[in-house]
């Protein structure tokens, strides 16, 4: 990576999250009181979104998040068992590992922001969930003010050539429209 976080803000973040959250799961209170612990390894930690991308990463997740408990990502292996995370960390304590913290960070955190990296695995055209959401939200409103608009213009052509029938047809089309908004 191109960019290191200093082990001092890494340090600052995790006492911040281990006091302010829970997690799901205490081996993850375990492991990262291990990684303030060990310089060297802390040395290898970056925090990234999308961790799942990573060759080797370990996913947490507080109790107050949907998300999941523990995961943890080597290769192409992904296991629930923290001890086994834990033992890779303590094994391979030089290598890179990856962690996703999953949780409230809304508005996020200055000491978060601070040590969050650029996934350099996670796929460059990736969409996160909340963006699919606004895109698909956005382009329903679009096809709906569409839908109006033309049965706007479709009731202005029966009142002008008197077509009561297509009228009240329209009419109704238009208020089931407005309903469904």
């Amino acid at each position: 990576m191109a960019y290191s976080v200093p082990l001092n803000e890494k340090r600052v973040f995790i006492r911040w999250f281990l006091k302010n959250y829970q997690l799901k799961r205490r081996e993850g209170v375990w492991i990262l009181n291990y990684l303030l612990s060990n310089e060297a390894l802390l040395e290898h930690v970056h925090f990234v979104d999308e961790a799942h991308y990573c060759p080797r990463a370990i996913v947490m997740s507080t109790v107050d998040t949907t998300s999941i408990p523990f995961r943890f990502y080597k290769d192409n292996i992904m296991t629930s068992d923290a001890e086994k995370a834990f033992h890779d960390l303590r094994i391979n304590s030089t290598d890179e590992i990856y962690f996703q913290l999953n949780f409230p960070s809304i508005p996020p955190n200055p000491l978060y922001l601070a040590v969050l990296e650029e996934n350099p695995y996670a796929p460059d055209i990736f969409i996160h969930e909340k963006d699919r959401v606004a895109a698909q939200q956005l382009l329903e409103n679009s096809v709906l003010e569409f839908q109006e608009h033309m049965l706007l213009k479709q009731i202005d052509e029966a009142l002008d050539t008197g077509d009561k029938e297509r009228f009240f047809e329209l009419s109704n089309l238009l208020q089931a429209l407005k309903h469904s908004k």
